[in-house]
């Protein structure tokens, strides 16, 4: 049985989530980003639910839109703002970015920003564990057009054969920047090719928070049992383009609409207030706790100072005197 407490965490993930990617797409507009950086509004429930499905000591591999997903692993945002700003405050020290953001000591192993690439990762993290002989899970989130990349069914064979404690989660948003996932993939769910390796997949809603969070947590118990790794779909839809700045030649403006009358949170606020677990007070404080945040994030990444060009190759190479 959820508790209170862990369903409003996961609605205050949610608002912070949602903050941040608006806060971010505002100051991309204004030129005060550098690079480019892709967002997930319109996903924040999949990252919730998921999250908090799992235990603190348990891994993520993020996805290419992986900004929520570093913020409810316990990366505090002004980190994650930094980052983008390339301060030498950022959780990587300003040199990763928006495709590179990690933080091993909330084991949060990075976004891999080869499409596809996490997966292998994510079967080495899973030896990893089980060499460990811990009972921790890994949950590696990716795109559907992740899934049609040949890491894919190498690392579900291998993870399979050696049932590795991974959860192999999809945000499947439609399109694989503008391919869509109908015109891509033969079969019409992520979930079903599972199956060939002999492994569970489940398809749910991806704007229903308390059916990811449910969904995750079957597999993540599964995978502590020593019965292997799963797969579980998320269908939803993003409310912006591949990039920003995509003009989005390759989809209507109604779809989209339709997936912003969906909004996940919207649509947990309702469930919230129905179940009792929240009133409207509780929830305006919680969304203005978030945008305090996500403020004084920005503040802080403005305020702190760009990395020292003398030390640009730190963390790159061996320090002298140890072995490369």
């Amino acid at each position: 049985m959820i508790s209170r407490e862990k369903m409003l965490w996961m609605y205050l993930v949610m608002q912070k989530a949602r903050k941040f990617e608006e806060m971010v797409e505002t100051l991309f507009q204004a030129n005060r980003l550098r690079g480019s950086v892709h967002i997930g509004i319109g996903q924040e429930a999949i990252t919730a639910g998921a999250i908090a499905a799992i235990r603190e000591t348990d891994y993520i591999i993020p996805s290419h839109r992986g900004h929520g997903q570093d913020i409810a692993k316990g990366t505090h945002s002004k980190y994650l703002m930094a980052e983008l700003f390339g301060k030498e405050t950022g959780v990587c020290r300003g040199r990763g970015g928006t495709a590179h953001m990690s933080d091993f000591a909330r084991r949060n192993l990075g976004v891999c920003a080869i499409i596809g690439g996490s997966f292998a990762n994510a079967v080495g993290v899973g030896l990893s564990i089980r060499m460990d002989k811990t009972d921790d899970v890994l949950v590696v989130f990716f795109g559907d057009g992740a899934q049609n990349q040949g890491t894919f069914h190498e690392s579900l064979n291998m993870a399979s054969i050696w049932k590795l404690p991974i959860v192999f989660l999809c945000e499947n948003n439609g399109y694989a920047i503008t391919v869509p996932f109908t015109y891509s993939t033969a079969v019409d769910r992520v979930s079903k090719r599972g199956r060939a390796y002999n492994i569970p997949g489940k398809t749910v809603d991806g704007n229903n928070v308390m059916e990811i969070y449910d969904a995750v947590g079957e597999a993540a118990e599964r995978a502590r049992k020593g019965e292997g790794p799963s797969i579980v779909e998320c269908v939803t839809g993003r409310w912006k383009g591949h990039w920003l700045g995509d003009p989005e030649v390759y989809r209507t403006r109604e779809e989209v609409a339709g997936w912003m009358e969906r909004c996940p949170i919207q649509r947990f606020e309702k469930e919230l207030l129905k179940k009792g677990a929240a009133t409207k007070d509780d929830l305006y404080k919680l969304e203005a706790e978030a945008q305090t945040e996500i403020d004084e994030a920005v503040r802080f990444a403005e305020e702190s100072p760009n990395p020292d060009t003398a030390k640009v190759l730190d963390d790159v190479f061996a320090q002298e005197g140890r072995d490369a």
